[in-house]
């Protein structure tokens, strides 16, 4: 079996828990910033882990994380 590649992009952007999970940083905080609110900007510096429907395709591309 050959080797399998791991998409790079994707490695930069997640990372896994101690218990398996993908963790990963919200978006919307790049550009834009002044009409949100405080609470919001606030809420979006968290890291939240990533949905289970989308754990699977993550692993695919992840093969070595």
């Amino acid at each position: 079996m050959p080797k399998i590649k791991t998409n790079r992009s994707a490695a930069k952007r997640f990372k896994v828990t101690g218990t398996g999970k993908l963790k990963r940083n919200k978006a919307y905080k790049r550009h834009i910033l002044t009409k949100k609110s405080a609470k919001t900007k606030r809420n979006l510096r968290h890291a939240a882990i990533t949905d289970e429907t989308n754990v699977a395709n993550m692993k695919k591309i992840l093969p070595y994380l």
